[in-house]
């Protein structure tokens, strides 16, 4: 019974150091095999692997993927016009030497984050007191996310990551500075209404004038020429008066004589006081001769 107990147990204990010593190695993972603090191999393939148990040697696994560092809120930084902005970043990285990455970190991947923000926020703090807002926000966007890139990989390749992207996500203004900043925009677009406005309005008043000029010259022509047609006409008509009375003179001084009579008495209230036997009556009396003048 006794060896049977034995047995069982050494077969247990033979277990379990058999376990010890195998390890799978997923896809995702890098697997480093270490004794007493000291790197003794470096596995990234997938598959089923082997090692002395504990403590003779130990096993780490280190993530293979691509992962994301994001600040965790805006940092401020100070521009070359010493404007103070807020810059919210990520970096898309991944180790690409494990073994450089175990000796600088021992596996913890949080320490890795901490030293990779500090070299992020130091990346952006050069690339950005050499720039003005504008060209950080627009003009130069893409210029500044490369040099931050090349700066992040250049520092991170000691440290056995590798930098796969650099992206600005958003860069605004400190709360101080965006009233200002509004209000600055404010008045511009007040100015820029004004002036539109003076423009607008003396374009109105030009239009206005050349339409008033354009109307007295229209007018004016259209009375000078109603004017001209208006004596062609009364000389049209004087011409055919003198044709037709120059035909019979004495009709003529009769037809005067009944329009003058005419404008003379058209009012009933009309007085007049006019020696009978004047020149004006010659027509009033029978056969048209003048009175006999008075001695």
């Amino acid at each position: 019974m006794n060896r049977i107990v034995a047995a069982l147990i050494a077969g247990f204990i033979a277990i379990m150091l058999l376990s010890s010593t195998v390890f799978v190695v997923d896809a995702r993972k890098y697997a480093i095999v270490f004794a007493l603090g000291e790197v003794k191999d470096e596995i990234s393939k997938p598959g089923l692997y082997f090692k002395l148990p504990p403590p003779f040697q130990n096993v780490i696994y280190l993530d293979k993927r691509i992962l994301t560092l994001d600040t965790p809120e805006p940092e401020r930084f100070i521009t070359a016009e010493k404007k103070n902005i807020l810059v919210d970043a990520y970096v898309k990285w991944r180790i690409v030497n494990p073994k450089t990455y175990f000796r600088s970190f021992g596996g913890d991947e949080s320490r890795a984050r901490n030293r990779m923000s500090q070299i992020v926020k130091a990346a952006l703090n050069d690339e950005i007191t050499k720039r003005t807002v504008r060209e950080v926000i627009s003009g130069e966007r893409g210029k500044v996310m490369q040099a931050i890139k090349a700066k992040v990989a250049a520092e991170a390749e000691a440290i056995g990551v590798g930098i796969v992207d650099v992206r600005l996500k958003r860069v605004d203004y400190v709360e101080q500075i965006n009233n200002s900043v509004y209000e600055r925009m404010k008045s511009e677009r007040v100015r820029v209404a004004n002036e539109l406005r003076s423009t607008g309005s003396a374009d109105s008043e030009k239009i206005r004038a050349d339409a008033d000029k354009q109307r007295t010259v229209i007018l004016a022509e259209a009375y000078r020429e109603a004017e001209k047609i208006r004596g062609e006409g009364d000389a049209k008509a004087s011409q055919v008066y003198a044709e037709a009375f120059g035909k019979n003179p004495e009709f003529y001084k009769f037809y005067r004589s009944l329009e003058a009579y005419r404008a003379t008495f058209k009012d009933k209230g009309d007085v007049m006081v006019v020696d009978p036997s004047s020149e004006f009556f010659k027509y009033f009396k029978g056969n048209g001769t003048a009175a006999p003048s008075k001695k």
